[in-house]
C-alpha cells in the first residue's frame, strides 16, 4: 500500500504520527513524505540565517525519516508560517498524489483550532489540512482539474482514504507500543527543534497512553479516518 504523508513542516511527521509511520514501514507499506513549507521560521537564533536553517532542517528531516524506515522525502518551497490555501498549493498537492498513486493520504486536521486549554494550533497545520482536502476531492482524480498536470504525465488518481493526524476527534487508533522508541529517536533527530532531548520521551508519551481492561499500558496514535 502507498501511504503519502503531506504536512507543513519538517518534524511534523515524527511528532504527529512517527510511531504509526514506523509501524507501516515495518509492515511493508511504502511511505513517502511531502513537506510543503521550507521550515524557515522554525528557530529564532540570530546566528543562523533563513537559508542555513532551511538546509539544516531538510538534513534533520531526512535523518528522522530514515529512523522510521522512510527514504522518499520531497520538499516543496512554500514559505513557513505563510501558507495559504491557493489553487497553486492545491495543484502542487494534487501532483504529488497523482505522482505517488497514493492509497492513503495522511495530513493534519484542519478542524483542530486548539488543543484543549493548552495551546492554539499552528495556522499552517490548519491550512495544510484544508488544502489537502481540496486537492484530493475533486481535483486529484478528475482530469478536468489542472490539465497542465496531464501534460507533465500525471494521470488522475484518487486515494482510497484520508487520515487526519493532530486531531482532537480521533475515530481510529494505531497501536505504536512497540514503535515508541523509533518515534523518540526520529523526533530527537530534529536537533534544532528539540530543546530538551532528555524530557522528550515523557512528553511524546503523554496523551497517547491507553489502558487495557486489565490495566496494562499501551500506546496509540489517534487519527480521524475518512473513507473516500
Amino acid at each position: 500500500m502507498n501511504i503519502l504523508i503531506i504536512v507543513a513542516h519538517p518534524d511534523d511527521p515524527e511528532f504527529f504520527c512517527g510511531g504509526s509511520i514506523a509501524r507501516w514501514c515495518a509492515e511493508g507499506h511504502t511511505v513517502r513524505y511531502v513537506l510543503v513549507t521550507d521550515g524557515s521560521k522554525g528557530n529564532d537564533d540570530p546566528s543562523i540565517s533563513a537559508a542555513q536553517l532551511i538546509a539544516l532542517r531538510q538534513d534533520e528531516q531526512r535523518a528522522a525519516a530514515a529512523e522510521l524506515g522512510v527514504t522518499n522525502v520531497h520538499f516543496l518551497p512554500h514559505v513557513d508560517g505563510e501558507l495559504v490555501n491557493t489553487l497553486a498549493l492545491q495543484r502542487d498537492i494534487a501532483r504529488e498524489v497523482r505522482r505517488f498513486r497514493a492509497d492513503i493520504v495522511v495530513t493534519t486536521d484542519p478542524q483542530t483550532l486548539h488543543y484543549g486549554a493548552l495551546r492554539v494550533n499552528h495556522n499552517d497545520h490548519r491550512v495544510m489540512g484544508m488544502a489537502v482536502c481540496d486537492a484530493i476531492f475533486p481535483a486529484a482524480g478528475n482530469r478536468m482539474f489542472f490539465p497542465e498536470l496531464l501534460d507533465d504525465g500525471f494521470e488522475p488518481h484518487g486515494p482510497h482514504e484520508l487520515w487526519f493526524t493532530a486531531t482532537t476527534q480521533p475515530n481510529h487508533l494505531v497501536d505504536i507500543s512497540t514503535f515508541i522508541d523509533a518515534k523518540i529517536c526520529a523526533v530527537r533527530a530534529h536537533v534544532s527543534q528539540v530543546k530538551n532531548p532528555a524530557a522528550i520521551s515523557e512528553r511524546l508519551q503523554q496523551g497517547i497512553a491507553r489502558f487495557h481492561a486489565d490495566g496494562s499500558l499501551w500506546l496509540a496514535e489517534g487519527f480521524r479516518r475518512i473513507r473516500l
